[in-house]
């Protein structure tokens, strides 16, 4: 799955256009290293998003096409 789709499918950013866009800006780092809004995600991956002046940090969990509002938050897990 793209790394846009997962931001917005968990939850972790509202909209696939902004995930897109936070990319696009460096905002997003994937295993340690900027990523792009392409870039495949796979369990066991680190995404650190940046917003503004605090940063969020999660490991993925699992990975799934679509996720019923209350399951999202099991596809990651807050370090």
């Amino acid at each position: 799955m793209r790394l846009d789709k997962f931001l917005k499918v968990s939850r972790l950013i509202k909209r696939r256009t902004v995930a897109n866009e936070a990319c696009d800006a460096g905002r997003v780092m994937q295993n340690g290293k900027p990523a792009r809004a392409s870039s495949p995600v796979k369990p066991g991956d680190e995404i650190e998003i940046l917003f503004g002046t605090r940063s969020v940090k999660v490991e993925v969990l699992d990975v799934k096409e679509t996720v019923k509002k209350e399951e999202a938050q099991n596809l990651f897990r807050y370090i």
